[in-house]
């Protein structure tokens, strides 16, 4: 995998890999400088007695030794696990747990509990990316090259393993969603250690043999559209987020190599992307995918999608929707689903083999998202079957959050919901029983301990009991009913 991400590296050596662009000055990587760090990493990490097979925890900050440690770790064939700074030491403990990582690469200002596992600080692997290149750990396209935590349905956090092979699924992205070619200068407006940045914004470029163009950590987004102009991005790439932020502060923007934008992350609103054709003159093409898949459905410059829809299914890609019996006709409600021969479909969840059954109907890999599919393929979302929650790009589990808040001495049950709060801004919204309310700082303050910033509620309400269905069963869409009707107060 890591191979085949810096084969420009023997092509184009000189070429500029990666820029991090800062307001003052850029920090520019050679595709020959960048793989020689990649594999001195490696080098390093081997001789810190390291094995291929090796899981090794990545608690790093958003800086360039973030990607440069992923590959490096792929690259000798061990098997990295990319995670969010925001994560609290309590939640990486249940990480440890389940990955049992023979090292950890921690920035100590990253938050991560107390353990015994071995820790490689960031002065350590700088220094390893002057050491002898290391040969790269080729072997079975099958086998495991790296874990990424996403959250199920059951509000347990899940380790997602991915082959090597899960690199060249991602081609079919090239062309069906990006319309990359090796002259882009591709810019993505997230963190490094986000897998939207690795994947689309870092590695897809480097296998095409073009540049990609990160904002250095806390830029400003109202920054980004100087930075796109400063240094010529082509294309650029963010969660809907993003564009809202740059539009709320920009009304026209002057972008003459801007070619178009792509999303990812969550729904994009048809108003963010009117607004943004309005300022740019440009189109914005929407992806839908997830951590177990990537993403396999989304327009493109050469076939953009229509008003309304998520797009089509990538070149090459097999998607369906499926009913109780398997694939429904065109025009009838189901489940999106991906086959499961799709090269870039996940080799299961760590330790819960249970959980991976449950997501395969007979062939088929079951997203959870409710679609229609029309007669020329086009497909449109018509929610989450799942309850799962979208803030900010991030999907995040209700059982999770509920969890912790059910945890509070002060609290008898809690259920939360995500609520657009105003028009493209969905955030995180908390209801609880309990003999008297608690105070909001209280419920702040204790969520802030215990769960990530974007699993965070942004809002506390009291309630004399939460709503449920005929069966006892909690009905987490009537919530935000309940908000409405009590809006503004906490």
């Amino acid at each position: 995998m890591a191979a085949h991400v810096l084969g420009a590296a023997d092509t184009h050596p000189d070429k500029i890999a990666l820029a991090v662009l800062g307001l003052s000055r850029a920090e520019r990587w050679s595709y020959a400088k960048l793989s020689q760090a990649v594999l001195g990493t490696g080098t390093g990490l081997l001789q810190a007695g390291l094995a291929p097979g090796d899981r090794v925890l990545m608690r790093l900050g958003n800086t360039v030794e973030f990607p440069i440690a992923f590959l490096g770790a792929i690259a000798v064939g061990l098997v990295p696990v990319p995670t969010s700074t925001q994560l609290t030491a309590r939640e990486v403990a249940g990480m440890l747990e389940t990955v049992a990582p023979a090292a950890i690469l921690r920035d100590p200002e990253v938050p991560c509990p107390d353990t015994e596992v071995r820790v490689i600080d960031p002065p350590a692997l700088e220094r390893m990316r002057a050491l002898p290149p290391a040969a790269w750990h080729m072997g079975d396209p099958e086998r495991m090259a790296y874990i990424i935590y996403t959250s199920g349905t059951s509000g347990v956090p899940r380790a997602v393993m991915h082959a090597h092979r899960a690199i060249w699924a991602r081609r079919m992205m090239y062309q069906g969603w990006y319309g990359l070619h090796d002259s882009d200068r591709l810019m993505h407006a997230g963190a490094f250690n986000w897998t939207y940045t690795l994947g689309t914004g870092l590695m897809d470029p480097w296998v095409m043999g073009a540049t990609a163009l990160v904002p250095a950590p806390g830029t400003d987004p109202a920054q980004l559209p100087l930075l796109m102009k400063r240094h010529d991005a082509t294309v650029f790439a963010a969660a809907p987020g993003f564009y809202r932020k740059i539009l709320n502060q920009h009304a026209n923007l002057d972008l003459p190599r801007l070619r178009h934008g792509l999303s990812a992350g969550e729904k994009l609103s048809e108003a963010i992307a009117d607004q943004w054709r309005a300022a740019t003159g440009t189109t914005i093409h929407e992806a839908y995918g997830m951590s177990e898949c990537s993403t396999f459905i989304s327009g493109c410059p050469d076939h953009p999608a229509a008003p309304g829809t998520l797009g089509r299914p990538q070149p090459g890609r097999r998607v369906a929707i499926l009913g109780p019996d398997g694939p429904v006709p065109r025009g009838e409600e189901g489940t999106i689903a991906v086959h499961r021969s799709d090269p870039g479909l996940m080799l299961g969840y760590l330790g819960a083999p249970e959980a991976t059954a449950a997501r395969m109907q007979g062939a088929w890999f079951v997203t959870g998202d409710q679609a229609v599919m029309a007669p020329d393929d086009s497909i449109t979302y018509l929610g989450r079957t799942d309850d799962m929650m979208n803030a900010g790009g991030y999907r995040v589990s209700p059982v999770e959050v509920e969890a912790v808040l059910n945890h509070h001495p002060g609290i008898t049950q809690a259920a939360v919901t995500d609520i657009e709060v105003k028009r493209d801004a969905r955030v995180i919204m908390a209801f609880y029983t309990a003999p008297a309310p608690v105070a909001t700082e209280e419920l702040d303050h204790y969520v802030a301990r215990n769960l990530a910033a974007y699993k965070r509620p942004r809002g506390f309400f009291h309630v004399e009991d939460l709503p449920t269905g005929a069966n006892g069963k909690l009905r987490r869409r009537d919530l935000r009913a309940i908000y409405e009707a009590r809006h503004g107060q906490a």
